[in-house]
């Protein structure tokens, strides 16, 4: 006999069925998997119980491997095997040039935006390389959950800007992964301690990674978790720790300017080790195998050790400075301190971060897998298994979105730390007489000047009505969503024509890029305020001198005496001569100023005849009608 289900109206007919989602943690050096099962959030191990998958791709003509067994070629086939592929994901050819030289591996560029890898495989991008790392992550997750997964959280650098995260968003839909959301690394940290569960508090990330150095200030309060400021420095990783070193070691064994990549990678993979073992020991025996075979042996102790790294960790609190000068916060106002990274193992780094915040931090768990176990927490939110809970993740933007306005200079829409997802409007309008169509260039950065930020895209709002200067209205929208990406939409108000653009550049910023512009902008303030200035006078300038040609050029002989049209003509040649000069925006004002005196009655006589002819034929009593 069959038995029928018997369900309340409305509720789902498998009440207790789970939504299998992941957390996915794609780092510089190595990714990791995780998920939620029985209530606990952890990462997933391969089949011989390895947890961490390398970073690492290796492409041969006859396949392709991924983790561990890449990472085997990186001595032998240094050219086919990529590793720290994130540094290169959302970046163009010309930013990837400048790294040529830090990399083991064949950079291909040609007339395209983004670089290509030579392998034996044939070209490959960062994108590609990434989503075979997802790929593999995906298999494992897959294999042991026993399904498809419905959706997964990748976590992104907090420093990560939109071509960026454009990038991995595209690795994995390549590899087959729908995204629920990204969220930052430092976030994704504090949902694993737990820190999203208390009413209100102010916690301090210290992500000291293999390639990337991120810090950030989240707050929360009542149940809204948000990003109030991010800083970082790309050039700064448990990579670079392992050059530093691998530097000491080659110049201790005489090998100062050693270029072979086998040799080098050989020196790193004794570097890291190295410096792996001074994390519970003093002291540690290290060898390095010269080019003609002889051995040098040596030592390496944890003091040395602290020496060669205290450069880079003295700039990582520079960057906590900075991070909470933004945030408008001193060390006395953060709660909680989080260490992320596989570098924060060190004895030295954990000293440096509780010296300067003034609290032991969070290391319980493995700060390797604290990212995924949080990104995990939220994938499982966000797939509907918690329906009561109600944690909000809030992010910030990097640098500031704006546009490009006459004289080039820029307007900013939305300022950088600004909560996402946001949604801002700003109306702007014509500059010319009868100008049917606006150039919108979208650009990113903190400086006034067009030329000194980051453009991201340029499109056109064609179809605007035509009018006198300055009587259009267009209103320029920006949405930039919760994973970052970035939308503009230019409405002409009256007619309704639109024109938008989905930001989806080639190439992205760097940290180290981000970390620039920002020291740019604040060393370059005073300049800037100066270039700005100048920019704008002569913008006016150029609407002044265009504004009285015309108007000579249409009613001067019918209102102006001779004299007169001379002293208005003597003003204007000195102002085009000022404009022309273009170094002195005071010499400019005055020359404006003094034009606009000298043509005041001409003006004042254009408008009232403008207005009698207008009102010819009516009676002052219809305009009173309406009252």
């Amino acid at each position: 006999m069959a038995l029928l289900q018997i369900t309340e109206p409305g509720a789902e007919s498998a009440p207790h069925q789970r939504h299998l989602a992941a957390g996915i943690d794609l780092g510089t050096t190595h990714s990791l998997v995780a998920t939620v099962r029985s209530g606990e959030a952890d990462t997933l191990p391969d089949e011989q119980g390895r947890h961490i998958l390398p970073s690492v791709v290796h492409y041969a003509a006859d396949g392709v491997s991924v983790g561990y067994a890449a990472a085997e070629h990186a001595a032998d086939d240094p050219h086919n095997t990529i590793a720290s592929v994130k540094r290169l994901i959302g970046r163009g050819a010309a930013d990837v040039a400048r790294l040529s030289g830090e990399l083991p591996f064949r950079l291909k560029t040609g007339e395209s935006s983004v670089p290509r890898i030579e392998t034996a495989a044939g070209d490959k991008t960062a994108v590609e390389v990434s989503a075979d790392i997802l790929h593999t992550l995906r298999q494992r997750a897959e294999a042991t959950l026993g399904d498809e997964l419905e959706g997964v959280v990748i976590t992104v650098p907090a420093y990560f800007d939109d071509a960026q995260r454009q990038a991995t968003r595209d690795a994995a839909q390549l590899a087959g992964l729908n995204v629920f959301r990204l969220i930052s690394e430092p976030t994704a940290a504090a949902v694993a301690y737990g820190l999203d569960q208390g009413e209100e508090s102010t916690i301090a990330v210290y992500d000291l990674g293999g390639g990337t150095f991120d810090i950030s200030i989240l707050q929360l309060r009542r149940g809204v978790f948000e990003v109030l400021a991010t800083g970082g420095d790309s050039a700064l990783g448990g990579d670079d720790i392992d050059r530093t070193i691998a530097d000491w070691l080659l110049n201790q064994a005489g090998m100062g300017g050693e270029n072979d990549p086998q040799r080098l990678r050989r020196v790193l993979l004794a570097a890291r080790q190295a410096k792996e073992a001074l994390t519970d020991a003093a002291s540690t025996a290290v060898e390095v195998v010269r080019a003609d075979g002889s051995t040098w042996s040596g030592a390496l102790d944890r003091e040395t050790l602290v020496g060669l790294a205290r450069p880079l960790l003295d700039r990582t609190m520079k960057a906590c400075q900075q991070v909470l000068a933004d945030a408008g916060l001193e060390t006395g106002a953060i709660d909680e301190v989080v260490l992320v990274g596989g570098s924060t193992r060190m004895p030295a780094v954990r000293e440096a971060v509780e010296g300067f915040f003034g609290r032991v931090p969070h290391a319980g768990i493995d700060p390797d897998r604290v990212v995924a176990i949080g990104a995990a927490q939220q994938a499982d939110i966000l797939a509907g298994n918690k329906p009561d809970t109600e944690l909000l993740l809030l992010d910030v933007i990097p640098l500031s979105l704006g546009l490009e306005t006459m004289g080039g200079l820029v307007e900013f829409i939305v300022p950088r730390n600004t909560t996402i997802p946001v949604s801002r409007a700003q109306e702007f309008t014509t500059f010319k007489d009868g100008q049917t169509a606006m150039s919108l260039h979208v650009v990113q950065g903190e400086r006034d000047v067009v030329d000194a930020n980051r453009s991201l895209a340029q499109f056109t709002l064609s179809g605007i009505p035509p009018m006198v200067a300055g009587a259009a209205r267009i209103r320029v929208t920006f949405q930039v969503d919760a994973d970052g990406l970035l939308n503009v939409t230019a409405r002409e108000q009256t007619q309704g024509v639109e024109a938008h653009i989905e930001v989806k550049p080639s190439y992205g910023l760097t940290d180290s890029e981000i970390e620039q512009m920002l020291r740019d902008s604040a060393s370059s303030a005073r300049e800037d305020m100066e270039a700005r200035r100048l920019r704008e006078e002569q913008v006016e300038a150029d609407r002044v001198l265009e504004a009285i040609d015309a108007a000579l050029q249409t009613d001067g002989d019918r209102y102006l005496e001779p004299e007169e049209r001379q002293t208005i003509e003597q003003a204007r040649d000195a102002l085009r001569a000022e404009r022309e000069k273009g170094d002195d925006p005071d010499a400019i004002e005055a020359a404006r100023k003094r034009v606009e005196q000298a043509s005041e009655a001409f003006v004042a006589r254009r408008m009232n005849d403008s207005i009698r002819r207008a009102l010819a034929g009516h009676n002052v009593s219809e305009y009173d009608a309406g009252n």
